[in-house]
C-alpha cells in the first residue's frame, strides 16, 4: 500500500513538471471546461425552462442534480480520465508491454498518469450549481447531509471509473470499443439530461442495472435533498462492488489474454 502511494505521487509530480513545460497544456483546458460547462448549462435552462417539476424534483433540485453528475464528471476529469481513455491504444500498439514489465500494478500506472488540473474550473463551477440549488430549494445542512452527499459523490465517481476501465477493457476481447464507446456517450448525454428517478420501464432497467449512469447524479442528490433511504444506499453500494468485481474479473482475463498473444 506504501508502495502504492508513493508511485501515486510521483505520476502526479511528474505529471505537472510536464505540463508546466508546456503552459497552454497547462491552463488551456481550465477555459475550455469552463466554456463547456456554461454551455451545458444554458442548454439545461433551456430544456427545462418550461417544467416546473420532474417528479418530486422542482428547479431546485434539478439544478443539484446536474451539478452532481457536473462534480463526477469533474473528478473523473481531473483524476483518471485522461490515463484510462487511453488503454485501447495502448492495447492495439503493443505499448501495454511496457506497463506490465514495471513494478507496479499497470492500471494502478494508467489510471493516475495524466492527471489533468485543468478541469478545476469544472469543479468549482459544479459546487457553484450545487450551492445555488440548495439555495433553491431552501435545504437546511447539516454535517451529516454534508457528509451523506460527500460519500455518496465518492462512490459515484468509483462507479463513474470502474465503467470506464471495463469498457475499454473489452479492447482486449473484441479488438476495438468504438461502438461501445458510443453507447457510453449516448447514456451518460442521456443520464445527464434526465434524472434517474424519471427513468421507467426498460430504460431504468439499461441505466440502473446495466449501464448504471442512472444513478451517478441521482442517488447524491436523493442523499442531498433527504429522499435517500436504506434501500438506495444498499443498491449504491452494492453497484460499486458488484462493477468493481467485473472490472477486475474483465481486467485479469484481459491481462492473460493479451500476454497469450503478444508472447
Amino acid at each position: 500500500m506504501h508502495k502504492n502511494v508513493k508511485v501515486v505521487k510521483e505520476l502526479i509530480r511528474l505529471r505537472f513538471q510536464n505540463m508546466m513545460v508546456f503552459r497552454l497544456a497547462f491552463f488551456g483546458p481550465f477555459f475550455v471546461d469552463g466554456s463547456l460547462f456554461i454551455v451545458q448549462l444554458l442548454v439545461f435552462k433551456a430544456v427545462y425552462s418550461n417544467v416546473d417539476k420532474i417528479g418530486t424534483w422542482g428547479s431546485g433540485e434539478m439544478m443539484i442534480f446536474i451539478g452532481s453528475f457536473s462534480l463526477v464528471n469533474a473528478i473523473n476529469m481531473i483524476v483518471y480520465f485522461f490515463g484510462v481513455i487511453g488503454i485501447p491504444w495502448k492495447i492495439k500498439n503493443g505499448e501495454m508491454d511496457l506497463y506490465l514489465t514495471k513494478p507496479v500494478s499497470p492500471l494502478l500506472r494508467l489510471t493516475f498518469e495524466n492527471i489533468n488540473p485543468g478541469s478545476l474550473p469544472l469543479l468549482l463551477l459544479s459546487v457553484a450549481i450545487i450551492s445555488y440549488g440548495v439555495a433553491l430549494s431552501h435545504i437546511e445542512l447539516t454535517v451529516i447531509i454534508i457528509l451523506k452527499y460527500a460519500v455518496g459523490i465518492f462512490l459515484m465517481t468509483i462507479l463513474w471509473y470502474e465503467m470506464e476501465v471495463i469498457i475499454r477493457a473489452l479492447t482486449f476481447f473484441i479488438g476495438s470499443t468504438s461502438s461501445i464507446g458510443r453507447i457510453e456517450e449516448a447514456g451518460i448525454d442521456l443520464c445527464m439530461k434526465v434524472p434517474g428517478i424519471a427513468l421507467k420501464g426498460i430504460y431504468k432497467i439499461i441505466f440502473y442495472f446495466i449501464l448504471p449512469y442512472g444513478i451517478m447524479a441521482t442517488f447524491p442528490t436523493l442523499s442531498l435533498v433527504g429522499e435517500d433511504s436504506m434501500g438506495t444506499w444498499l443498491w449504491s453500494v452494492g453497484s460499486v462492488i458488484l462493477f468493481g468485481v467485473f472490472m477486475a474479473i474483465i481486467w485479469k482475463l484481459g491481462i492473460r489474454k493479451y500476454n497469450s498473444v503478444s508472447s
